[in-house]
C-alpha cells in the first residue's frame, strides 16, 4: 500500500456542543497519538472557518485512498467523498473507533449518524453546525448523515442535543 488516509472514529459519540472545532481536532489528535499512528487527524467536520473538503492537503485528495483503521477501503479517494453521491461509501467496509470498535456495532453509539455540518460538496453549511459546535440545543441544528446507510455526507438536520458518531480524518501522508 503505497500510503492512505485513515478515517476513524472518535471513542466516544458527542453532541453538538464539543466546544468548537479545535476542541475536537484536539481529540482526533490525542486519540490518535493514543494509538501510535502517526499523521495529523482532524475531525471530520465543517464549521465557521472551515470547508469540511479543504481539511485534507490539496496534493493528498486525488492519489491517496481514504481507509478504516483496518486498511481497508472506504473511498477510492477525498474527492469522491464529494462527487454528489453524498459521500456513500463502499459497501461492506466499517468504521472503527481509535480503540478498535465497530461504530455500527457497538452499543457506545446508539444512534448511527454522524456529525458533518457540510454540504455534498463539503462547504460548511451556517445554519446548520450548532453554532459553531457550541450548543447543546435541541432548537438548533446540526447537519447530518446516517453511517447505518453508508452514508457520510446526507444532508439530515439533527437538533444540537443529538449524540452522534464524529469522524477524524488523516489530512496528509506521513511516510512510516
Amino acid at each position: 500500500m503505497n500510503g492512505s488516509l485513515h478515517l476513524i472514529a472518535l471513542n466516544s459519540p458527542q453532541l453538538g456542543n464539543m466546544q468548537g472545532i479545535k476542541g475536537v481536532d484536539h481529540q482526533c489528535f490525542l486519540q490518535a497519538q493514543a494509538i501510535g499512528l502517526k499523521g495529523t487527524f482532524r475531525a471530520f467536520l465543517s464549521s465557521q472557518l472551515q470547508d469540511l473538503y479543504s481539511i485534507v492537503r490539496q496534493n493528498n485528495r486525488k492519489l491517496l485512498p481514504i481507509v478504516n483503521l483496518q486498511d481497508e477501503e472506504l473511498f477510492s479517494n477525498w474527492e469522491s467523498i464529494f462527487n454528489g453521491s453524498e459521500g456513500k461509501m463502499n459497501d461492506n467496509v466499517h468504521i472503527y473507533s481509535f480503540d478498535g470498535r465497530d461504530v455500527l456495532d457497538d452499543d457506545a453509539w446508539p444512534e448511527k449518524m454522524v456529525w458533518h455540518g457540510s454540504s455534498t460538496q463539503g462547504s460548511r453549511q451556517t445554519d446548520s453546525y450548532c453554532e459553531t459546535w457550541r450548543t447543546g440545543s435541541h432548537a438548533v441544528t446540526g447537519m447530518a448523515s446516517s453511517l447505518q446507510e453508508g452514508y457520510l455526507l446526507q444532508q439530515l438536520p439533527r437538533g444540537c442535543s443529538s449524540s452522534f458518531i464524529i469522524l477524524c480524518i488523516e489530512n496528509s501522508y506521513i511516510a512510516e
